[in-house]
């Protein structure tokens, strides 16, 4: 297994990589809409989603992927009335790419985040 770390992206809040290679697979721990330089979240939903591909991004591209590699995708979202929202964004940052995915209402996620997003991806 190989950790993958970027100063690109928000540092992992605990103890955990902000990603892990094992073989073809990377696993993207949950990305939140937080703000590279004040280490806090952007204010609202859009920007917190947005934000958090921007996050994810960064680290599919340190580990030499991209948002194509994706095959799953897991959203937790701290209320689900947000859902068509965060599916007009994420269709628009996927395009015809259509990973698997999950996405869970949670009673709070870490420094009150409004989303979070976690995925896999697969180098081929």
């Amino acid at each position: 297994m190989k950790p993958i770390k970027t100063p690109l992206a928000p540092p992992a809040i605990g103890p955990f990589s902000q990603a892990m290679q094992t073989g073809n697979f990377v696993f993207l721990s949950g990305q939140l809409g937080m703000n590279l330089e004040t280490k806090a979240l952007v204010p609202g939903l859009e920007p917190q989603i947005e934000q958090l591909f921007k996050n994810m991004m960064a680290v599919l591209d340190a580990a030499g992927l991209g948002l194509k590699d994706i095959v799953k995708t897991t959203v937790f979202l701290s209320d689900m009335n947000n859902f068509a929202t965060l599916n007009t964004i994420y269709a628009r940052h996927f395009g015809d790419h259509k990973p698997a995915r999950s996405t869970v209402q949670v009673a709070r996620l870490p420094i009150d985040a409004l989303v979070e997003m976690e995925c896999i991806a697969v180098r081929e």
